[in-house]
């Protein structure tokens, strides 16, 4: 039995070997943590750029049908509708109508990468902007 104790304990390390395996595993956690919380990043600001890439699809879908006018609010609010879920309120819509010259309606969302930050620019680009834009041919508009 005591042989067996023995083995056990030996298999664990003698107290130089663990202090080092402790020493190894602090030096390595924080990259691994940084590691980690950097793609859980990157996959969140994924996610919501393809989020406003569909509200910007959206609307500009919305704004093409002949039976959509100024002030354009139906546009709009699909936006925010399509944006709500994700949580996202800090976005501005930029429109482009379409005149019989260009029948191009263009809908540009924009929001600051800040306010969509899991990190809060942890990883020091909280200054840049996301911004998407969609454009589609008005109906019953001919090119001039």
């Amino acid at each position: 039995m005591k042989q067996i104790m023995w083995k056990i304990r030996r298999r664990g390390g003698t107290r130089r070997e663990r202090a080092a395996a402790i020493v190894e595993f602090a030096v390595v956690l924080p990259l691994l943590l940084t590691m980690l919380f950097g793609i859980i990043e990157y996959g969140w600001a994924f996610m919501v750029r393809q989020g406003l890439q569909n509200a910007a699809r959206e609307g500009a879908r919305m704004s093409v049908l002949q039976s959509s006018v100024a002030p354009y609010t139906n546009v709009t609010d699909r936006i925010a509708e399509l944006l709500a879920p994700m949580g996202l309120t800090t976005y501005t819509v930029d429109m482009t109508h379409a005149t019989p010259g260009t029948p191009m309606e263009t809908i540009v969302i924009s929001i600051p990468y800040g306010d969509i930050s899991l990190l809060g620019g942890f990883f020091g680009i909280a200054e840049k902007t996301v911004t998407v834009t969609c454009s589609m041919h008005k109906e019953g508009m001919a090119a001039g």
